[in-house]
């Protein structure tokens, strides 16, 4: 586990056939402590998956500063994306063992292929797999390396909602054994709320934080409808400018 420290001053992107530059985000600064579980929500195109990618070191062009709890090439990383983007010309098995050491004992795989009820399908190759499956077993990928911070892109979107709820509880019950720093984004409140410790609401572009909310409704109730209606009913009667976020 670690902690991240986003002080972000400016990230621009060019904009086409115009010579200035588009501000993508602007003086944002978030602490996230180790082991936390925290959510952002914005609106599509404010730059939360850029976000992501400045955390994951994937773009460096920004200007500002990312530190985390432990030397940057000590930390290890997990991305999940919005796609599985399994390779489609290995197995399920494979495309996790891609990821990790050569000699990683087969019983690490074995357990958390078990975990999310894929043990059946380990031989199976993408193309075979529900979408609901293969986006299991991206967050298997990702939580094989054993990561110390965990980025989550949207991984349950387009599901339907029982699928969905089943994956989120499959998520919190590893997150539970290690409690792996999470940064996850979504466009749900209601799943935001199931998950989280803390919601980050995020303005447009340029894109800063609205709100930083902590959650208040004890885990084990998280799955319980009318509770996280509740909740989500209170706060966007309490900051009625969250809604256009939404």
């Amino acid at each position: 586990m670690t902690e991240i420290n986003l002080t972000i001053e400016q990230k621009k992107f060019p904009k086409s056939n115009q010579p200035q530059s588009e501000n993508i985000i602007a003086d944002l600064n978030l602490n996230i402590h180790s082991g936390e579980f925290v959510c952002l929500i914005g609106p599509s195109g404010c730059g939360k998956t850029t976000l992501l990618n400045l955390v994951a070191g994937l773009d460096e062009n920004y200007q500002g500063k990312i530190t985390f709890g432990a030397p940057h090439n000590d930390c290890r990383i997990g991305y999940v994306f919005q796609n599985p983007r399994l390779l489609p010309w290995r197995t399920v098995r494979e495309n996790i063992e891609l990821v990790l050491p050569r000699h990683t004992p087969s019983h690490t795989i074995d357990d958390l292929l078990a975990s999310m009820k894929l043990t059946a399908t380990q031989d199976t190759y993408p193309q075979r797999l529900s979408l609901g499956m293969s986006r299991r077993v991206a967050l298997v990928r990702a939580f094989a390396i054993n990561p110390d911070i965990l980025l989550m892109d949207e991984p349950f979107v387009s599901l339907d909602a029982p699928t969905a709820r089943k994956i989120r509880k499959k998520l919190l019950t590893l997150w539970e054994q290690q409690f792996h720093t999470v940064l996850f984004v979504t466009h749900d409140l209601r799943e935001a709320i199931t998950l989280a410790d803390r919601l980050i609401f995020l303005s447009s572009s340029p894109m800063t934080i609205v709100r930083d909310v902590k959650i208040t409704v004890p885990r084990p109730q998280r799955f319980d409808d009318r509770q996280i209606e509740s909740f989500r009913h209170e706060l966007l009667s309490k900051y009625p400018d969250l809604t256009p976020l939404l």
